[in-house]
């Protein structure tokens, strides 16, 4: 639950300071929130899709974590091409809307389908029978939206005033990553799942 919890509050987080990202270059226009918004909501969607085929596969704890190192891992292009990115679309289109839109897609695609596998990999893990999938599923996306709820009110209260986007965005990847490694570690003394 608390890997679902971490999950939930760096997707909203992340989506926060993605337009503190692209304000400078697209400005902060419903064009740049509109673009935002749809290249999330799509990467979450592939994201559960692939996170339900991932989790078929023998599910297992150990898995998961490297589902998380991997969505931390993609956060590590944000930090370190970030602006050069930026800079190069907006070169090509100026335009806020189709601009806007197609550096949200080159900066935030990948990192939230990442990002979109945790909860339905984690309701797999959490789901013993069939009669309780309904309960585990609900409680599961509870705990991550809250998370969600708590990574955007954290962020636009509080982290944009004290840190730098590049800081928080550093200490969300680690904190994934360090999700990630403790579900490998704890994830060695289990058996995995037929």
């Amino acid at each position: 639950m608390v890997l679902a919890f971490i999950g939930g509050f760096s997707i909203m987080s992340i989506e926060l300071l993605a337009g503190r990202m692209l304000a400078p270059f697209f400005g902060s226009s419903i064009y740049v929130w509109g673009s935002i918004i749809t290249v999330f909501m799509l990467s979450l969607s592939l994201g559960y899709l692939l996170g339900g085929r991932l989790s078929v596969r023998a599910p297992s704890l150990r898995k998961f974590g490297y589902i998380f190192l991997a969505a931390g891992a993609t956060i590590t292009p944000l930090l370190l091409a970030g602006n050069v990115i930026m800079e190069a679309v907006f070169a090509a289109v100026e335009d806020p809307r189709y601009g806007s839109l197609l550096a949200s897609v080159a900066l935030f695609f990948i990192p939230t389908v990442a990002m979109g596998t945790i909860s339905p990999y984690a309701v797999r893990l959490l789901v013993d029978t069939v009669g309780h999938s309904g309960q585990v599923a609900g409680f599961l996306y509870f705990v991550s939206t809250l998370g969600s709820a708590l990574g955007t009110l954290l962020t636009s209260f509080y982290f944009v005033l004290w840190f730098e986007v590049t800081q928080i965005l550093i200490s969300l990847g680690l904190a994934l990553i360090a999700c990630g490694l403790a579900a490998i570690v704890f994830g060695r003394g289990t058996t995995e799942s037929a």
